[in-house]
């Protein structure tokens, strides 16, 4: 997956061209989803940016870009609207989700001074001009969670009745890649006070019949 058109204003549309290869024909279509963390602490304020029906899917190699407009800034709150969240791009068959592909975002408000080791940043204009932040996702450091699930008319899963995802996380900082089992974009979140302190250092296939790329 490439993320297109970053970085951006906050108010443009998340753009991301998705590569997917299909390797036996599907009944239906895939489902795909695009999610903004509205808030680290609260769930609810998850903003559905967009959901799409993709389909009939081709044998073979896809490609299309997947479009979401920007979050609703009246539906996050202002302390949130700055600093670093997560986008997630979500594909289910079925209504089972089988992929998730993560991003930290970083939303920027450009002339503020960068704060001293120690001190909180400066606090951005009051009222906040929205076109003014600048959002910047992470495109290099994608946290990528498989799931299994029944491509057939089984109504379990193929490997197990209770499958454990598969999350890789690739690091821009080396060739390495992390595999756990926190798939959530809590995990991220959990992450988030480390991409805090580091964002501006940036410097310093799923066994089932779809694999994604």
């Amino acid at each position: 997956m490439a993320v297109l058109d970053n970085p951006t204003s906050f108010l443009n549309p998340f753009q991301f061209e998705v590569t997917f290869e299909c390797l036996q024909e599907l009944d239906d279509d895939l489902e795909w989803k695009v999610l903004y963390v509205g808030s680290a602490n609260d769930s609810t304020r998850d903003l559905v940016l967009d959901e799409i029906l993709v389909g009939p899917i081709p044998v073979g190699v896809n490609k299309f870009v997947l479009q979401a407009d920007a979050p609703d800034p009246a539906q996050i709150s202002k302390e949130d609207l700055l600093g670093v969240t997560v986008v997630l791009v979500t594909c289910s068959y079925k209504e089972r989700e089988f992929v998730r592909v993560g991003y930290y975002v970083n939303n920027e408000y450009p002339g503020l001074e960068p704060a001293a080791p120690g001190e909180d940043p400066p606090p951005p204009p009051n009222p906040l001009e929205i076109s003014q932040i600048v959002r910047t996702i992470l495109a290099d450091r994608p946290r990528v969670t498989r799931f299994p699930i029944p491509w057939t008319n089984s109504t379990e899963p193929e490997s197990s009745s209770n499958p454990t995802p598969e999350t890789i996380q690739h690091t821009s900082n080396s060739n390495s890649i992390e595999m756990n089992n926190d798939p959530t974009s809590d995990a991220m979140m959990n992450d988030k006070q480390t991409m805090d302190n580091s964002m501006s250092e940036e410097d310093d296939k799923n066994d089932g019949m779809v694999t994604a790329e």
